[in-house]
C-alpha cells in the first residue's frame, strides 16, 4: 500500500522525524491562500510546491495537458512536477504559487517511473524553502535473504538509487539490525562516521536515524525511503521527501491506513482484482496469465517473455479456484484491450484440476472471451480435466506441458498481431 509524500510526512512528525512545515492542496484558490496566511505572511519568502502522485522523478518530470499532449508553461519555462516559488516580477509567493497550481492541477505528469502514459496531477504539497548545504539518501526495508531489516544509507542524494547501486555500489552502506537488540547506537555511528560526518552533523543524523527507525517498525513499513535527506546550513538532517509503503499482511494493526488510500492513483483494473480478493497486477504486455501460486505466476511470466510476449498481468486466483474467481480473472483480463491471448496454468494441488477444469468451462459461458485462450492443467486429476476440456467444445487450446504452452501463445499471438495488421 503506497501513499503520498504529505501523508507520509504527517505520519513522521508524529515520531519527531524532521520534515518541513508544510500543508496539502486540492485547488489552484487554496494553494494561494495556503501560501499568503501560512507562508508569507509569517515573512517566509521561498516555498514549493509538489505534485503529489505515486511515482518518483517529479523534479525532472514534466507536466503536459491531458488533451493536447503538449507540455504546460509557467512563466514562459515548461512546468515541471516541483516548483519553487520565490517573489519576483512574476508577483509574489501567493500570486506565484496560484498560477503555478492551476497549471499543475489537472495536468499529467510524466517521469521515468510513471512511463508515457503519465499521471494527473490531483494534488499538491506546499512546503517552506530550505537552506540545502548537501543532500543525501537514507532508506530502510527489510532484507528478505538475511530475514533482517537494513538501513541503507549513501552521499548520492537526489538521484536515482538504482543507477548509484548500478555504476557505484561503492558509495551505498549498509547496516543490518538484529530484531531482538534493534537499531543500536553503535550501528547508527557506523553509517555516520561512512558519510564523514562530524560535530552537529554527526548527532543530528544519530538522532534522526533513531527516529526514523522507530517510526519505520511502529508503522509497519515495508519500506521507508528519505530521498533527498537534506543537511541544512544549520547542520540539521531534515526529510526533504519521503516514500511509505506499508506491509500488506498488517494492514489489521491499522484500519485507520485505509483513509489514506488515494483510489485514483490506483489502476482500475486492479482496484476492480481487490473487490474479489484477486491477487492482480496491471503490466504493460500483451499475454494475460491466470495461474495459482506466486511462484507458478512467475515461472508462466517467463515462459511468455520467452515465447515472444510479454505479461500483461500478474493474476494469482489462489488455492481455492472456484468458478467465480476464475470468472472475475477473465472479466478484468477482459477489461485490457492490451491482451491479444490468454494462459491459464493452474497446478492442482489444494484444489483438483478437474474442479477447476469445470470452474473454466462455466466462466467462460459466462463471461465473452474475444481472444486465444490456451490452457495447461498439471497436478491432481489432470487428465480427467483434459477430458471435461476437450467435451466441453469450446474455443481454447490445450497445453499438456510448459513447451506446449510457450509454442501455443507464440502461434496465438503471432495469428493475432497478423490479423490486425491486416
Amino acid at each position: 500500500m503506497n501513499i503520498h509524500e504529505y501523508q507520509a510526512k504527517h505520519l513522521l512528525r508524529q515520531f519527531d522525524v524532521p520534515v518541513l512545515d508544510g500543508k496539502p492542496v486540492f485547488s489552484a484558490e487554496d494553494a494561494g491562500v495556503v501560501a499568503y496566511h501560512h507562508f508569507e505572511a509569517r515573512g517566509i519568502s521561498t516555498i514549493v510546491v509538489k505534485a503529489q502522485i505515486h511515482a518518483g522523478g517529479r523534479g525532472k518530470g514534466i507536466i503536459y495537458d491531458p488533451t493536447t499532449n503538449t507540455p504546460r508553461l509557467l512563466f514562459g519555462k515548461e512546468l515541471r512536477g516541483v516548483v519553487v516559488i520565490r517573489p519576483d516580477e512574476y508577483g509574489n509567493i501567493a500570486h506565484k504559487a496560484y498560477l503555478a497550481a492551476r497549471q499543475m492541477i489537472g495536468g499529467k505528469l510524466v517521469t521515468h517511473q510513471t512511463g508515457p502514459q503519465g499521471k494527473i496531477v490531483r494534488r499538491l504539497l506546499i512546503e517552506e524553502g530550505a537552506a540545502i548545504k548537501k543532500e543525501y539518501y537514507c532508506s530502510i526495508l527489510l532484507d528478505r535473504s538475511r530475514s533482517q531489516n537494513v538501513i541503507m544509507v549513501s552521499t548520492e542524494g537526489g538521484v536515482d538509487i538504482e543507477r548509484v547501486a548500478e555504476e557505484s555500489p561503492e558509495k551505498i552502506l549498509q547496516v543490518h539490525i538484529d530484531p531482538v537488540v534493534g537499531c543500536q547506537p553503535y550501528l547508527r555511528r557506523r553509517l555516520a562516521f561512512g558519510l564523514g560526518l562530524q560535530g552537529a552533523a554527526f548527532a543530528s543524523f544519530m538522532d534522526f536515524v533513531e527516529k526514523l527507525y522507530r517510526a519505520y517498525e511502529e508503522l509497519d513499513c515495508s519500506l521507508l525511503e528519505i530521498n533527498p535527506l537534506i543537511l541544512t546550513s544549520d547542520d540539521r538532517f531534515v526529510a526533504l521527501d519521503a516514500k511509505v509503503n506499508f506491509d500488506d499482511n498488517a494492514l489489521f494493526r491499522h484500519p485507520d491506513y485505509l483513509d489514506l488510500v488515494d483510489t485514483d492513483e490506483e489502476d482500475p483494473l486492479e482496484r476492480e482484482a481487490a473487490k474479489y480478493h484477486l491477487s492482480y497486477v496491471k503490466l504493460d504486455g500483451n499475454v494475460g496469465c491466470m495461474v495459482n501460486g506466486a511462484g507458478l505466476a512467475m515461472a508462466t511470466m517467463d515462459i511468455i517473455q520467452l515465447a515472444g510476449g510479454k505479461p500483461a498481468n500478474f493474476l494469482d486466483v489462489g488455492g481455492g479456484a472456484n468458478v467465480e474467481r476464475i470468472a472475475n480473472g477473465f472479466r478484468i483480463m477482459m477489461s485490457d484491450p492490451d491482451v491479444r491471448a490468454v494462459l491459464v496454468n493452474i497446478f492442482g494441488g489444494i484444489v483438483r484440476c478437474d474442479r477447476v477444469a469445470n470452474g473454466i468451462v462455466q466462466a467462460l459461458q459466462q463471461v465473452e472471451v474475444r481472444v486465444p485462450v490456451i490452457v495447461r492443467l498439471e497436478g491432481t486429476n489432470a487428465k480427467e480435466a483434459l477430458e471435461i476440456l476437450r467435451a466441453s467444445h469450446l474455443d481454447f487450446l490445450l497445453a499438456e506441458t510448459f513447451e506446449d504452452a510457450a509454442r501455443l501463445v507464440t502461434e496465438a499471438l503471432h495469428r493475432e498481431l497478423a490479423a490486425e495488421s491486416n
